[in-house]
């Protein structure tokens, strides 16, 4: 296969001001988002916002300590006989509850801009630029602008380096020598006392005082911007090659064009200390050693053969979906919905979302990148142990929405979700699967018995039904349903007997005794509920295909996300024609669609799979730069791209017990013609 072909025939381009579509730099620590000048000279005219983010770069306001989950009021659910309390949303202590969900929040790290001019001496705006032209090179990582300031070129060349949180920036134009081009940096300092996250918000320049901003010039080429906000501190490095930098405002920095060349080069390294001192043109030869590697050593798949017209859009989303994930996904945090472009629930993590982010990754020959956030787990394995022991079970419970510390976020969803429990379990067979050695069982093991621990203790047994149950309490995944009411969903229930099922396999891996009651408890999970031949959101939800038609159909990922070992596949299947034809897809979400291609896939309903693929429905959107746009306001939404590449690889390198291990998923009608390499098969 002739990779770099295949990637770069979907190098994103964009000719005017899309506003849904900024294109990103990055490395899964960092990144950086631009507007069609190549920089984020105007924000005000894209409704996605310009974001500088990155792992490190979390805030408290006020300081850390301001808020603690005892200054809240904890909700108690009646559990087969005792009570267990849950930081649901309270009625009382309004201000801690919502400090408590904004802190810690991911920082804006500052916008970066360039500054034109007239002839005049007037600033020029936005509908005063024509001939936009933008490319991103996905082979090396190297976004190209091109446009017109009053019929006066601006060449624009912008890169990230692969390692260090920076980016480096070239321009070349007249503007430069007539000295009406200026390269500027403003700092903001999101309000995080508002209850919520919109674009307002985060880039809110107005709180002066509420921050600080020195400038250290360290000689004529090189200054240091040093950032106080509350306890946290960060540094910002700047090199430039020719012109003169100048406080122009409180927190604003400007770069005056000497007027002796037509050309600038500068870096902006961002650090918590010590930013790293580069130049444009090693990040640029790193960049490109560093993407030309990525898309040689991992998988990849072409359609072009393909006669179905929607071969070459499902391409697309493969090659954009694979960078965004990496840059994006691909750190040492699990990421928040948005990745690294901007802040979506306060920029929390939300780990229920962690599968659909990383699964793909060991699948299309990248497990490296799923390792560096599994290691997180451990880092946190404390205060999940001691979440579970403060609502009496033993083990670890992994929260659901957190910020980089790992403690649980006060909410009225996501203290009861417990999808994301098995998880890790997982997440940690796929990265053995991909590279079976005792290391890895050594490295997770903790992490995949502690998590079996907490799922042992949480499920009950019921005499009446001589089965293990779980909830009440509980929230399922499909999140419109009430923690009293929620029975044996039947996702959950299916997750529940392989996370078990998984480790005992490590436990025989590694050659000890596994905890009994796994072995136990997984041979006796309730049945998975149903009526009228079709699977139910849970057993007290008779109404799921009329009143609660809605949200995540998530019954069906007990077969596709799952091997279905509880699963009657006549009535799954029946179930999955029924979520078809009556469920309100407007408001599903973008894992839904590869969720209902995987169970269509291995039911055999090759049609049906990429049907649900690629069905013509606002959340399944993807835009110019490749990203799953939901709605206003979240524009880019990593799941859903995450989840579209480990539903093509399955389909098109098979599963566990798939009767072909070449394209069992796809329509076997002669439309399709699949080329694929380094792709693995899924469980």
């Amino acid at each position: 296969m002739d990779k770099k072909m295949v990637v770069e025939r979907h190098n994103p381009l964009i000719t005017k001001v899309d506003s849904l579509s900024p294109l990103s730099l990055g490395n899964g620590e960092f990144g950086f988002s631009v507007d069609f000048t190549g920089l984020q000279t105007f924000p005000e005219e894209y409704e996605t916002p310009l974001g500088t983010q990155s792992n490190w770069g979390w805030h408290y306001t006020n300081g850390p300590e301001l808020y603690t989950n005892d200054d809240i009021t904890f909700q108690s659910f009646e559990t087969y006989g005792r009570n267990v309390k849950y930081p649901m949303k309270p009625e009382d202590k309004p201000e801690a509850y919502h400090w408590l969900r904004q802190n810690p929040h991911r920082l804006q790290l500052g916008r970066i801009s360039f500054r034109f001019y007239t002839q005049e001496g007037a600033e020029v705006n936005c509908t005063q630029i024509t001939n936009i032209e933008q490319k991103l090179n996905l082979w090396t990582g190297t976004i190209h602008s091109k446009f017109m300031v009053e019929e006066v070129p601006v060449n624009v060349e912008t890169v990230c380096h692969p390692i260090y949180d920076a980016i480096g920036v070239k321009v070349s134009s007249p503007l430069i020598k007539e000295k009406r081009l200026e390269v500027f940096t403003i700092f903001p300092n999101p309000d995080i006392t508002h209850t919520n996250w919109a674009k307002s918000v985060q880039l809110n320049y107005e709180n002066e005082d509420r921050h600080s901003t020195d400038l250290h010039l360290e000689n004529t080429n090189t200054a240091i911007l040093k950032r106080q906000m509350d306890n946290d501190n960060y540094d910002v490095k700047w090199n430039w090659s020719s012109g003169t930098l100048k406080a122009t405002n409180t927190h604003e920095f400007t770069l005056y064009s000497n007027g002796e060349t037509d050309e600038i080069e500068c870096t902006f390294s961002f650090a918590t200390e010590n930013p790293a001192d580069t130049t444009m043109r090693e990040i640029r030869k790193l960049s490109e050693d560093h993407w030309e590697r990525f898309w040689l050593d991992g998988g990849l798949v072409d359609f072009s053969e393909s006669t179905d017209n929607r071969a070459n859009e499902l391409e697309r989303r493969v090659v954009l979906s694979q960078y965004l994930c990496a840059i994006h996904s691909g750190g040492s945090l699990p990421p928040q919905e948005t990745g690294l472009m901007y802040n979506s629930w306060f920029g929390k993590l939300h780990l229920e979302m962690h599968w659909w982010h990383a699964a793909h990754f060991p699948l299309w020959s990248r497990p490296s990148l799923l390792s560096k956030s599994m290691d997180w787990y451990q880092s946190i394995l404390p205060n999940a142990r001691e979440l579970a022991r403060s609502q009496g079970y033993v083990g670890a419970r992994w929260p659901k929405m957190v910020g980089y510390d790992g403690i649980q976020t006060p909410s009225p969803v996501a203290p009861g979700l417990i999808w994301q429990q098995p998880h890790p379990i997982a997440l940690a067979e796929l990265l053995y699967r991909s590279k079976p050695s005792k290391e890895i069982l050594e490295k997770y093991k903790s992490i995949v018995f502690e998590s079996a621990d907490f799922m042992a203790s949480f499920a009950h047994w019921d005499e009446e039904k001589n089965a293990y149950v779980l909830g009440p309490p509980l929230i399922p995944a499909q999140e419109c349903h009430r923690m009293k009411d929620s029975l044996n969903p039947p996702y959950e229930v299916e997750y529940w007997k392989y996370g078990l099922e998984i480790a005992m396999k490590w436990a025989q891996r590694l050659r000890v005794s596994n905890n009994p009651i796994w072995e136990k408890i997984a041979n006796a999970m309730a049945p998975l509920p149903q009526s009228e031949g079709v699977y139910l959101a849970h057993e007290n939800c008779l109404d799921t295909f009329t009143e609660k038609n809605h949200d995540h159909p998530s019954m069906v990922g007990a077969l596709g996300i799952l091997p279905g070992t509880l699963v009657d596949l006549e009535v799954m299947r029946s179930t999955l024609k029924k979520v078809e034809k009556v469920w309100d897809w407007e408001s599903a979400w973008g894992w839904d669609f590869p969720m209902c291609a995987m169970t269509a896939a291995r039911l055999g309903e090759r049609e049906m799979a990429i049907n649900f693929l690629l069905m013509d429905a606002t959340k399944n959107t993807y835009l110019a730069n490749g990203h799953n746009y939901q709605r206003p306001g979240l524009t880019a939404y990593l799941p859903g791209n995450g989840g579209l590449l480990t539903a093509v690889a399955m389909m098109i390198c098979g599963w566990e017990g798939s009767s072909t291990n070449d394209c069992p998923g796809f329509p076997s009608n002669g439309s399709w013609t699949v080329k694929w390499e380094g792709i693995e098969p899924y469980i």
